[in-house]
This record gives structure tokens, sequence and C-alpha cells, in this order.
């Protein structure tokens, strides 16, 4: 019995001091900054949209990439060597509808004459969140306004 005791109060000295090491370094650690996070545009910029090249957050340019001139969207896949033009039609300023005139993106199930209903809901900077609708599913894509690509 007198062996479980010193074992036991042997575990007790060792768990306090682990505990007070681990206090020690929470204290010496040095406390990282934060940086404040820009706000959203209030309101938001819708404007933004109707013109540029796009791309979309976190995925990668090769794959898809978005051009807006004289209301006509563009989307790029596999390199720009497949594309999706749509025409634009803006029911206001943050509310546009976009209607699918041509494809030549095979894997992408859109069709010629899909109807979009897209809302610009937030912006900051160069950034743009859209709703996107099409027969009941909302996407949502994140995009981000970039200089114009070169080919």
């Amino acid at each position: 019995m007198n062996i479980f005791k010193v074992f036991a109060v042997a575990a007790l000295i060792l768990g306090t001091t682990q505990i007070n090491a681990q206090k020690k370094n929470k204290e010496n650690t040095p406390k990282k900054e934060v940086t404040p996070q820009k706000p959203l545009d209030n309101p938001v910029k819708c404007s933004n949209i109707k013109e540029g090249t796009f791309l979309r957050i976190n995925y990668p340019q090769n794959l898809w990439y978005m051009t807006i001139k004289d209301n006509v969207q563009t989307e790029y896949y596999n390199n720009g060597k497949d594309y999706i033009k749509s025409t634009m039609v803006f029911v206001d300023d943050c509310n546009y509808k976009v209607i699918v005139l041509e494809k030549t993106e095979k894997e992408n199930p859109v069709k010629v004459g899909d109807i979009y209903s897209n809302r610009i809901f937030a912006t900051q900077d160069n950034f743009i969140r859209i709703e996107s609708v099409l027969n009941g599913e909302k996407y949502d894509l994140p995009l981000e306004k970039v200089a114009e690509i070169k080919k």
C-alpha cells in the first residue's frame, strides 16, 4: 500500500509541474497582432460587374475565368479553349439575368437558352459576391475583378 501512495504522490507532483510549465510557456509566447478586416462596401458597388475580367476565389484561372464587355458575359474553360457566351439584361443596378447564347464547353450542363437570375449581394474593393439561380438551384459565386488576362 505504501508503494501505491508513493506512486500517487509522484504522479500528482509530476502533473502539477507539467501544468505550471504549460502556463509559463503561454505567458512567454508573444501575442499575434490581428489585422482588422476591411468592412464590406455599404452600399454595395454593383457597377463593378458591368465590365472587366473576373476570377473565382480559390479556383485556378486555367479552369475558369470570365470577361464582361458591352453586356456580353463570356466564361472561359480549359485554358480558354472552351467558352459559354451569354447576354446580360439588367433588371436594376444589382440584379440581372444572364441568357446563354452559345457554348463550346461540353462538360457543363448549361444549355443554350438557359436563363440565370443573378443578384450582387456584397462587394469589397474588387471582390464581388453573386447569388445565381438556375431552375431553382442557388449558387454562391465569389469573384475577384482582375486586370485583363493576356491570351
